[in-house]
């Protein structure tokens, strides 16, 4: 037996090992939702790529890449659905700070895209709410009341 065929079985092992590790798996496009907001009033649908996690002292994605649709599923012309993301991310200092993204859609039946990135991700959650048009950002029972839907979690 030569010495070639085992060296061939390892690189085929190397490869498959790579191939699970957490930081591969993390670079493929994972569905989430649909999530609706209380009552079904409004939608959100879509997916989520992470890459290039880091594992260091805190980790956390490289650049987390999410997109999908709002929905408003209210016939009244005075509400509107919003999709808002709750960003928790590395600063500079190792800090875990977070940051809302927010997206909303105020036509009945018709949902509205988004798409959005953000680096140095740790966690990612999803809160679906029906606000009044008027509104020009999410309330405090928007973002308060209910439990935050985690999309992405850095392990």
């Amino acid at each position: 037996m030569s010495i070639a065929r085992p060296l061939i079985a390892l690189s085929g092992l190397a490869v498959a090992l790579v191939a699970f590790t957490p930081a591969a798996q993390a670079a493929a496009a994972t569905s989430w939702g649909p999530y609706y907001a209380p009552g079904h009033a409004a939608k959100a649908a879509g997916s989520l790529t992470a890459s290039g996690e880091d594992h260091a002292d805190i980790p956390a994605a490289d650049v987390v890449r999410i997109a999908g649709t709002v929905q408003d599923n209210t016939r009244s012309t005075a509400t509107c659905g919003w999709a808002v993301f709750r960003v928790t991310y590395r600063d500079s200092s190792n800090n875990l700070p977070f940051m809302h993204h927010s997206f909303r859609d105020c036509s009945y039946g018709t949902p509205k895209r988004f798409s959005f990135s953000h680096h140095d991700v740790y966690q990612v959650e999803l809160k679906v709410c029906a606000q009044p048009r008027s509104a020009t950002k999410p309330s405090d029972t928007c973002l308060y009341a209910g439990t935050w839907k985690v999309l992405y979690l850095s392990k």
